[in-house]
């Protein structure tokens, strides 16, 4: 199971909202079969986002991971990470910067994770644990997966769970030994078609209960965001490859519909295009769209504000994350196979967000637009 999400995920906020649960992470169709070699690899992350003329979150994240066959029925998999993040938290509106500005940030975390898959004659189990630390927010992760291949091994069927409990302690806002409680599942099909179909279809809910405040939006005393102390989230998601036998290339289309009890409702479109190129070098193009409708407590600049004699009744929040907006990301891939059980790679994306770019077109108007670029690295080597 990967790192839970703790407050960098809300620092990225919309930026990561296509992401999925914090979920076990679901086997393809072909990892049933234990692996013969072991795998390590390091990866680098560098992330940046701004708004016009304000640039906000840094990120540097390094992260080791490997895996390792056991007796050719066993593999153990590891993983850990560390990022440092700088910069200021997004704005509420400009001229009330002095009211309810931005935060600024500097922050570490040290995150870990370990699972152990055992695997079957006709499917696998996983279970796994996380922890994940910060001077203000530690998050804990327990996982468990089980997959079933049918007799033509031609479908295979998920079935996973997960639980996170974090506990946030942001001194300097005010918020003192609160507490999250996360309980997930998840049921996911994936099915060949034909030699160069393969799609798949995951369900996956969440029910969470505790503190979902931002205390970076907040005064102290929650005074500018206290949000509900539950969630439920519901999502779907569909893939489909289909491979070219004339280019040898694979297209890979996904769609994701969300729903969750702040009533937002949210979907993403994917496509990526895998072409392996001369030289050893595989290049994939990416492209996505994503459009969420605003959380029904969240209030508008126009509405906005902060000298009024009364405050809304609870809960609302002026935080632009849970506004209606509509997102675009492109990116590129770019791999190379480096001698005998090499391969680096080297992915670049841009992220764009607009209000009027919501599918609804209810977006608030007022609000700036919001921009990321990553750039990742990564080296492997097969054991």
């Amino acid at each position: 199971m990967k790192s839970v999400p703790t407050k960098k995920t809300r620092v990225f906020g919309a930026a990561l909202f296509a992401a999925a649960l914090a979920l076990p992470s679901y086997h393809s169709l072909f990892a049933e079969a234990a692996p013969e070699h072991g795998i390590v690899a390091f990866k680098y992350l560098k992330y940046q986002d701004s708004q016009p003329g304000q640039d906000r979150i840094g990120v540097n994240a390094y992260s080791v991971s490997a895996m390792t066959p056991i007796d050719g029925k066993w593999s153990i998999n590891t993983s850990y990470t560390y990022d440092s993040v700088s910069g200021a938290s997004p704005r509420l509106y400009d001229e009330f910067d002095t009211v309810a500005g931005a935060s600024k940030l500097t922050e570490k975390r040290n995150a870990g994770d370990v699972s152990v898959t055992r695997y079957l004659e006709k499917g696998s189990v996983t279970i796994g644990t996380s922890y994940s630390s910060e001077s203000d927010y530690i998050s804990r992760g327990y996982s468990f997966q089980q997959s079933f291949l049918t007799n033509d091994n031609n479908t295979t069927f998920t079935l996973g769970g997960s639980y996170n409990n974090d506990t946030i302690n942001a001194v300097k806002k005010g918020v003192f030994d609160k507490n999250k409680e996360v309980f997930a599942g998840l049921l996911g099909v994936t099915k060949v078609l034909t030699k160069q179909d393969i799609v798949q279809v995951n369900v996956a809910f969440s029910r969470g209960r505790g503190y979902f405040s931002d205390p970076y939006k907040e005064n102290e005393g929650d005074i500018f965001d206290p949000r509900p102390n539950k969630r439920e989230i519901t999502t779907l998601m569909t893939r489909w490859n289909h491979h070219f036998d004339s280019s040898d290339g694979t297209a890979r289309m996904g769609y994701r519909y969300y729903t969750d009890s702040y009533d937002i409702t949210a979907h993403t479109f994917t496509a990526e295009y895998v072409q392996p190129v001369p030289y050893g070098f595989t290049i994939t193009p990416l492209l996505r769209y994503s459009s969420q409708s605003a959380a029904y407590f969240y209030i508008p600049k126009a509405s906005f504000d902060p000298f009024a004699a009364d405050l809304p009744a609870k809960p609302y929040s002026y935080d632009e994350r849970l506004s209606a907006f509509g997102a675009i990301t492109f990116g590129i891939k770019a791999e190379k196979k480096l001698g005998t059980g090499w391969i680096a790679d080297l992915k670049y994306e841009q992220y764009k967000q607009r209000s009027g770019w919501c599918l609804t077109g209810n977006g608030d108007s007022e609000l700036k637009p919001f921009r990321f670029t990553s750039v990742q690295v990564g080296l492997s080597r097969q054991l």
